[in-house]
């Protein structure tokens, strides 16, 4: 891994888990950490009901937009989380890989994005620790 670990975080449509878990490893760790994320089958947009969960918190992402999966980004990335994507997620031996399972925030209202948004939140402070904290 290099000095500064990257950590792609891949979900389908790169519409709500992925873009949410990306939003908290950056405000988490800062430029401590690489963020990347993408999809499988990319939405045309980010979910809003994951955008105001994720304001609500204080944490902006409606700069992102959803993006293709690229093996280029896969096989450069320090650490592959998915959150349900499945088979079409490239493997590259030597990777860490982590296999999130979230319920997805498509078609949920507000109060189940988030107890998504807060178990996501959870799991990256401890990939924070893991990363960053661990490396000091």
């Amino acid at each position: 891994m290099a000095d500064k670990p990257s950590v792609l975080f891949v979900c389908v449509h790169n519409a709500g888990r992925s873009q949410m878990a990306a939003g908290w490893l950056r405000h988490l760790a800062g430029d401590a950490v690489e963020v990347r994320s993408a999809g499988s089958a990319p939405a045309d947009r980010i979910n809003p009901v994951a955008v105001e969960a994720m304001r609500e918190v204080g944490v902006d992402i409606t700069a992102e937009q959803p993006k293709k999966l690229e093996y280029a980004t896969a096989q450069a990335s320090d650490v592959v989380i998915t959150m349900g994507c499945g088979d079409v997620c490239p493997v590259f031996p030597g990777k860490r890989y982590e296999d999130w399972k979230l319920d997805d925030p498509a078609g949920q209202g507000i109060a189940a994005v988030r107890g998504i948004r807060d178990e996501i939140r959870d799991r990256v402070q401890a990939l924070v620790n893991d990363l960053v904290r661990g490396r000091a």
